[in-house]
């Protein structure tokens, strides 16, 4: 039986950040030891350190076997930051970019999980696992071994819009349960296709018969396990990634990843009054790159921090309509609406705290 998977629209404007921690997209497996105790860290008696208000982003370089909820936890103890969460799930099995909000920034999580990803990924061919990936059981073999060429002449049936059917180990929900839940259950579960986006699919190395590496860049919901598992349907050797690395969310390049051992010296170093955990963090605003920009006066900025729309006169009134991020005096504000020549709040934002410091808010 096939049963549909349950889906929905999230507001950017709107989404509460306190959802973001669960995502059904990018190989968003949730980890399987998320509900075991024995995974937790224990506290003992330690005493517990007052939050802070921290604001920003920071793009953690996930080392594997970590899972995305981990890295949180981590981020959020380094910092003492009162909230945390992060931008689409990254896999135990993959690393690279994972971008985590910190305080206000978690209002703008929406605009980066909507963003394009890009992946660098290594296809093992001759076996088909259950999960798509090393860590399931074989279902499939076969002796066959494509050639580049043969590979090549596949990639524009993936790329463009295309209809993909999920794997059975995804955060997607099926009547309120988890798809792996169900599957980790021994139960047989079939998702519907749904249209996803590939912006680009390369192969970009073969160093062996068995392995191919690839690049792919993609938009929402879009899932490599599930790329690598029909290239190795259609060319009849099957597959699975063996490696997986995300290199672009959003905004946030390679560039912008801190790995944790360097994480934890800033910390240690900003614990001894040598540096800042500031230098770590980039600006809230970093998530809205590709949002147009307005600039306030103070006295309008008074108004749109109480929630109050603001009328839009004079010829430097914008004549666009739609979402734009408000600054006053070069500083993050809110997130509003133009139309009907008013500017409506959406989400204010309060940025008092610890904040990026001025050598982040220019990026390389």
């Amino acid at each position: 039986m096939t049963i549909p998977p349950e889906t929905g629209t999230v507001d950017a404007l709107s989404a509460e950040p306190t959802v973001v921690k669960a995502s059904n997209f990018s190989d968003g497996r949730a980890p399987r030891d998320n509900n075991d105790p024995r995974s937790r860290q224990k506290q003992g008696n330690q005493p517990r350190r007052d939050r802070r208000d921290v604001h920003g982003w920071v793009v953690l370089d996930k080392p594997i076997g970590m899972t995305s909820t981990q890295a949180v936890a981590i981020l959020k103890r380094l910092f003492q930051a009162k909230r945390a969460g992060h931008a689409g799930t990254l896999d135990p099995l993959a690393s690279g970019g994972l971008p985590i909000a910190l305080g206000e920034a978690t209002k703008t999580v929406p605009f980066v999980m909507d963003g394009r990803k890009r992946y660098r990924f290594t296809v093992c061919w001759g076996e088909e696992r259950d999960t798509d990936d090393t860590e399931g059981r074989v279902v499939h073999t076969s002796e066959q071994r494509p050639d580049a060429e043969a590979i090549r002449a596949l990639l524009p049936q993936f790329t463009g819009r295309i209809e993909q059917t999920p794997p059975r180990y995804s955060a997607i929900k099926i009547q309120g349960e988890r798809a792996y839940d169900l599957a980790r259950d021994g139960e047989v579960v079939e998702l519907q296709p749904r249209p996803v986006e590939i912006h680009e699919l390369t192969l970009v190395d073969q160093p062996d018969p068995d392995h191919a590496v690839f690049e792919a860049e993609c938009g929402k919901g879009t899932y490599v396990r599930a790329l690598a598992r029909d290239m190795g349907r259609i060319l009849g050797c099957y597959g699975h990634i063996s490696a997986l690395r995300r290199t672009l969310v959003g905004p946030f390049t390679e560039n912008d990843m801190i790995p944790l051992e360097q994480l934890e010296a800033l910390c240690d170093r900003a614990a001894s009054g040598e540096g800042s955990l500031a230098d770590a963090l980039l600006p809230v605003e970093t998530a809205l790159d590709d949002i147009p920009a307005l600039a306030v006066t103070r006295a309008d900025a008074a108004r749109l921090h109480r929630g109050q729309a603001v009328l839009l006169r004079g010829r430097d009134a914008p004549h666009s309509s739609g979402t734009v991020y408000v600054t006053v005096a070069g500083r993050l504000l809110a997130l509003a609406e133009i139309g009907n020549g008013e500017l409506i709040p959406k989400r204010v934002f309060n940025l008092t705290g610890l904040t990026a410091s001025s050598g982040r808010n220019e990026r390389d």
